[in-house]
């Protein structure tokens, strides 16, 4: 499964999983460069829960939507994605193409331990934010289910990303 020649790595999975501490540990050992969607965002347009706020959900979606097909023609990055990113048909058509895509997965307990503060995260708004992460890991399976898994339940972020170099045959 080794990236084409230039091609990308591209994390995905459930916020919590560790896509960008993984993601900075895998460019610096790949001598990659290391983009996160969701920084990109917010560099532009500031943080994400006040842009579902603002501007609501579908306008972020298509903000990820933008910066996916941004980074289409672009080769040797590992790029982590928004939770729901590849799940997207026009993003993961943009980024699908030319890259390696590993989904990272967690427990819903280890999620809500590693995210802390549920309140900057909008998806996970209500009373019981373990139970929404359930609901939306349910969701989102089949999906996931469609990239190489990566478990990062009790492993370092080093660990992880020595797994995914394994997987990548290196």
């Amino acid at each position: 499964m080794r990236p084409a020649a230039g091609g990308n790595v591209v994390l995905t999975g459930f916020m919590g999983t560790g896509k960008t501490t993984v993601g900075r540990i895998l460019a610096d050992r790949l001598g990659f460069g290391f983009v996160d969607t969701d920084e990109v965002i917010e560099s532009r347009f500031g943080p994400i829960h006040e842009i579902f706020e603002r501007d609501g959900e579908e306008a972020f979606r298509d903000m990820e939507r933008s910066v996916a097909c941004e980074l289409a023609d672009r080769r040797g990055l590992v790029i982590s994605t928004g939770g729901r990113m590849m799940l997207d048909p026009e993003c993961a058509a943009c980024l699908e193409p030319e890259a390696s895509v590993f989904c990272l997965t967690a427990e819903p307990g280890t999620i809500i331990e590693r995210i802390g503060d549920t309140a900057q995260r909008p998806l996970l708004a209500g009373p019981d934010a373990s139970e929404r992460v359930r609901e939306l890991l349910e969701e989102r399976a089949e999906g996931y289910g469609r990239f190489a898994r990566v478990d990062t339940e009790g492993r370092s972020a080093e660990e992880v990303a020595a797994a995914v170099m394994s997987l990548l045959g290196l």
